[in-house]
């Protein structure tokens, strides 16, 4: 049987461009599709007895990833987006499999609401600023 759990999923980023590796950030409880639809433009042409379209721009919108939310801890995912929160970074999203996804984005973080007998958590947006590269599992 073929398919894989989402147990190990992981988000990191570089804290700079010269990193040469990615921080993991803790407490990751859900990610957003990582893919895009492409805008469809109009193309047809009087004589069409159907519509036509072309491809147009690849919309990915917002990637919102929901965490749990602790900021007492050290170095808790909250802390440390919010101490990169606005700033263009380096993203990568790691599968169990080792296949990656990789992009730049500026995150902006949203508190979650609070609920009786519920576990705080956070959103962190991100607003992408390249294409989202994926990387085979070796």
């Amino acid at each position: 049987m073929a398919g894989l759990a989402s147990i190990g999923v992981k988000i990191g980023y570089k804290s700079s461009n010269e990193a040469p590796t990615y921080t993991d950030l803790p407490h990751l409880q859900e990610t957003p599709e990582l893919g895009g639809d492409a805008e469809k433009i109009d193309v047809t042409c009087l004589s069409d007895t159907v519509r036509q379209y072309v491809a147009g721009v690849k919309d990915y919108g917002d990637l919102d990833f929901v965490f749990l939310y602790d900021a007492s801890e050290e170095n808790s995912s909250f802390k440390m987006l919010k101490a990169v929160e606005g700033e263009k970074k380096q993203y990568q999203v790691s599968m169990p499999d080792g296949a990656s996804f990789e992009f730049a984005a500026i995150v902006n973080l949203k508190m979650g609401a609070a609920q009786v007998n519920e576990a705080l958590t956070f959103t962190a947006s991100f607003a992408l600023q390249s294409d989202v590269e994926f990387t085979e599992a070796d």
